[in-house]
């Protein structure tokens, strides 16, 4: 980007540079934005150990203040912090893992399986079926071209 510079040229200038115009600049776009600036965010994850340790650091933090410079420090809010007690409380180790966010899966029917492979015999089947049914309007064409072929009286079955 190129930024004009404000001293006016004077009328007598001419096809001369003035000594008293100083050259243009180029400014430098950032080549990154800042981590504040960026378009799409993401949802921190704690682990569970991460979250064990936070919650001993603020157990031990007895003194006025001591818990709130931790969260500060952190980057927590109290509401996490009081979460994560109550999960602890519940004795649910695997409640501090951090869940996968969106709807949960359907669990798996054991008959799946078994439908499938009862569908595949079926086409399976279906397709020697057609296969015979096709052989067998064949040979009955056969059979009926080898009857006219007898029965007309000039020919004689002969080539």
């Amino acid at each position: 980007m190129v930024m004009p510079s404000k001293t006016p040229l004077s009328p007598d200038a001419g096809s001369e540079i003035s000594p008293t115009i100083p050259p243009a600049r180029v400014v430098a776009a950032p080549s990154a934005p800042p981590a504040e600036l960026t378009t799409t965010s993401k949802r921190r994850t704690f682990t569970a150990k991460y979250k064990l340790r936070i919650l001993g650091e603020t157990d031990d933090a007895a003194d006025t203040g001591g818990v709130s410079a931790i969260l500060r420090r952190e980057g927590l809010y109290s509401s996490a912090l009081t979460d994560w007690r109550r999960q602890r409380a519940a004795g649910t180790l695997g409640a501090l893992q951090p869940r996968q966010r969106g709807p949960e899966k359907a669990p798996v029917n054991p008959l799946q399986a078994e439908l499938a492979k009862a569908n595949a015999q079926v086409s399976t089947l279906r397709r020697r079926l057609d296969h015979a049914e096709a052989i067998i309007a064949i040979q009955k064409k056969a059979a009926a071209l080898l009857d006219e072929v007898e029965q007309t009286p000039g020919r004689g079955g002969k080539s």
